[in-house]
Parts: C-alpha cells; structure tokens; sequence
C-alpha cells in the first residue's frame, strides 16, 4: 500500500513540511506563482475549500495548468512507486498563507489521485493551516 501524504502549508509561518517517514523528499510545488484569491475582499474569509474561491482560481488564474502538470509529475512516481512496493510519498502544496491556492491545489490533487489510482494507494490530506479541513482516507 503507497501511503500519500498531501500538505497544504505556508511559506511564511512554517514552511514546507517535514516527511515524518523517514524516507525523506517528496514534492513540494510553490502556489504563489498563481494570483492569490485572498487578495480580493470576498475571499479574504474563505479557504480553497470554498467554491467561490475555486471557481475564480479555475477561471481567473492559470491554477488548471499548473495543477495538469503537476498531475503528470506526480504520476509518474505513484506508477513507479507502486510497481517498486514503495510506502510513502508525500506531495506538498505551499502558499504566502496557507489558506486558498496551496488548499486548493491539495484537495485536486487528492481527488486526481483517488480516482486513477484507487487500487493500492491511501490519501491522507493535512492542511497545516486549517486543520478544519484536514480529510483522511480520501
């Protein structure tokens, strides 16, 4: 069983998470690249977990390009993850505050891998800044 342990974090409060493992590595792909929802009045309260902010990061950004890359990148290492035996990965999403384009990214990736990978994978999800949101067994 691949163990994937997805993050979403800040790079300002705590930076990118530690792979508790102990193999080590993993991804750790930067969101702040993409225009920050968090920048618009309306959105200031919500997280990427809430569909207005989804909708303008699927809209009004270029987040479904960066997230179809990352899927390819990602895919790559589960196949061979699973075809070696390997335990853990673990893929991390990082923003300026760790509440919409990181939280955003970690959700749409956990869904991406539950759905072509549902044989021999587990998805834990931690959003280190809104533990509220934390999901296990995806």
């Amino acid at each position: 069983m691949l163990h994937i342990d997805i993050h979403s974090f800040s790079y300002k409060k705590g930076g990118i998470p530690k792979d508790n493992s102990g193999n080590g590595g993993g991804f750790a792909f930067d969101c702040r690249g993409i225009l920050n929802p968090g920048r618009i009045e309306e959105y200031k309260t919500q997280t990427g977990n809430d569909i207005g902010v989804q909708e303008y990061l699927e809209t009004k950004t270029e987040m479904p390009k960066f997230l179809e890359l990352v899927k390819s990148i990602v895919s790559i290492n589960i196949e061979n993850y699973l075809e070696r035996g390997f335990e853990n990965l673990q893929i991390n999403f990082g923003c300026t505050g760790g509440q919409h384009r990181s939280v955003y990214s970690a959700i749409k990736i956990a869904e991406f891998i539950k759905e072509k990978y549902p044989e021999g994978t587990l998805i834990t999800i931690h959003h280190d800044e809104q533990p509220q949101l934390n999901i296990s067994n995806e």
